[in-house]
């Protein structure tokens, strides 16, 4: 289960960054496009929604590798058996909302689908396509933080402590200025 869900994490990431490279590709073709005298229709709607699929998707693997903001310090400060307290309680707390969260985000993308809503711009796109990146992102951090909630339960320091401390170790004090 382990390697499927790191996989899972890893996968998000990289497609997210797939999602960036069309971004890049799209900015270059709409360049090229302008020097020659045409228009690339619709570019502005794709990237739109690339720009929305390469911010949501990486969430969990953002999560897990620590980089994900979160709030340490009062955490840092507390003795081990409170913040192992304090963990479960903020993990528990923050899978709760994102539990709440992908059911909304999947209900809403679902009832695109339903209502067969279309795009306004210049791409007639059923909208559930795109937003679909927005409903698999919440759904894998949800299953990060619940995952990371395992971890911690089972008495485990949280990979995205481990993560961070690597990096400091690393000498990369970066995240944490």
């Amino acid at each position: 289960m382990r390697k499927f869900l790191d996989g899972l994490y890893l996968g998000a990431g990289v497609l997210a960054a797939v999602f960036l490279v069309g971004i890049g590709a799209l900015m270059l073709v709409q360049i090229i496009a302008r020097e020659v005298g045409h228009q690339v229709n619709g570019a502005d709607d794709l990237t739109a929604w690339f720009c929305a699929a390469s911010a949501f998707l990486p969430l969990g693997h953002t999560f897990k590798r620590g980089e994900l903001v979160r709030v340490g310090l009062l955490l840092e400060h507390m003795k081990p058996a409170a913040r192992h307290i304090a963990e479960i309680i903020a993990l528990a707390a923050a899978a709760v909302f994102l539990g709440y969260m992908a059911w909304s985000v999947t209900r809403f993308v679902y009832q695109s689908y339903e209502l067969n809503d279309i795009a306004q711009g210049m791409l007639p796109l059923p909208m559930w396509i795109p937003q679909t990146s927005f409903a698999v992102g919440v759904i894998i951090l949800f299953v990060a933080v619940v995952d990371e909630l395992i971890l911690v339960l089972r008495g485990r320091i949280p990979t995205y402590v481990v993560a961070q401390e690597a990096r400091l170790a690393a000498g990369d004090f970066g995240e944490s200025v």
